[in-house]
């Protein structure tokens, strides 16, 4: 029996876990080997993730699982998403799907985001999550590489009202060397899927002389499909099986966006301390209308915001934010 979660269809049959080791077969149903375990539960910022235009200044609960169904070499997290599943149950934390929700309730986070591993491979626990959190009133966000079927699309797209899609790369080439899939056309099919019934946001991790060449051509495509969907551009330092390389030149990497900023109003160059590149300009005048700042790695925190009505204050040009800005308190401004 064919796993229909992810777009290898990996089949598990006999005893088999597939790729991410998440799922098996039970007469004739795909089950999850480790439901309702979690490998985090800490509190941030939704900026962090990134999420730069869903809910501004929010506070968020972000949770993760183990396992996932890419191999990508230069993986910061291979500590939780390339270990075994198994070995990992020892550290993981057990909660049902009522008490994630009402922890994240108590610590008073508008959100509960998913960003340590691929929620693909645990999508029967957040899918219960995700009632769990409607009933209460607090919105689900997820990061995902979006290699996924159709079928576990519709799903993600009920479960998350925002997600932060990798699109890591589009030749087939980078694909099959570094990330261990034979292209990116499931990715590319999903992201136009997902970015017509739910908020999206697009995250490329840049690998100097590996995937920096292909910058124009995501950018074309993103403008394709909708030019307000905000685009994160990382600078990535590659971990796992990439340790030796060469670090990017932010420089370097700046000048290769420099043209696309006219494709795309918004276009954001972070994941290192300091960047000047992570406000949000109006696309009609140019005035900065959120402003942030960059601590690197995840700390990304919203400064300024100077939206009305989710508009730009200074010529009324209607700006692409999910929900209203949530001051970390919790209040709505």
């Amino acid at each position: 029996m064919k796993c229909n979660y992810c777009e290898r269809r990996c089949d598990l049959s006999g005893g088999k876990y597939g790729v991410c080791r998440m799922y098996y077969e039970d007469g004739g149903t795909i089950r999850e080997r480790f439901p309702n375990r979690w490998c985090t539960y800490i509190i941030s910022r939704v900026e962090s993730f990134p999420f730069y235009h869903a809910y501004p200044g929010s506070r968020s609960m972000a949770i993760g699982t183990a396992g996932c169904n890419l191999e990508c070499r230069y993986c910061s997290n291979a500590f939780i998403a390339k270990e075994d599943p198994a070995t990992l149950q020892a550290m993981m934390y057990e909660f049902t799907p009522a008490e994630l929700v009402r922890m994240a309730a108590k610590r008073g986070c508008h959100n509960i985001v998913f960003n340590v591993n691929e929620p693909t491979v645990s999508l029967p626990s957040l899918l219960a999550v995700s009632r769990e959190a409607k009933a209460a009133g607090i919105p689900l966000g997820c990061l995902t590489n979006a290699y996924m079927t159709e079928e576990a699309t519709a799903i993600v797209a009920e479960v998350f009202s925002f997600i932060n899609i990798s699109l890591k790369g589009m030749s087939a080439v980078f694909c099959r060397e570094y990330l261990g899939i034979p292209d990116a056309r499931p990715v590319l099919r999903n992201i136009k899927a997902l970015a017509a019934t739910t908020h999206l946001e697009i995250t490329t991790p840049v690998i100097q002389s590996v995937n920096d060449k292909e910058i124009d051509e995501i950018a074309e495509f993103i403008a394709g499909v909708d030019r307000e969907i905000p685009w994160h551009v990382f600078r990535l330092l590659p971990e796992y099986k990439m340790k030796e390389a060469e670090y990017p030149n932010v420089a370097a990497i700046n000048a290769a966006l420099e043209d696309n900023r006219q494709l795309l109003p918004y276009i954001y160059f972070h994941n290192f301390v300091g960047s000047d590149w992570v406000n949000t300009l109006c696309p009609k005048c140019g005035k900065a209308v959120i402003e942030r700042f960059s601590l690197g790695c995840g700390g990304d925190r919203l400064s300024r915001y100077h939206c009305q009505e989710k508009a730009c204050p200074h010529c009324g040009y209607s700006i692409n934010i999910h929900g209203s800005r949530i001051d970390w308190n919790g209040g709505t401004a």
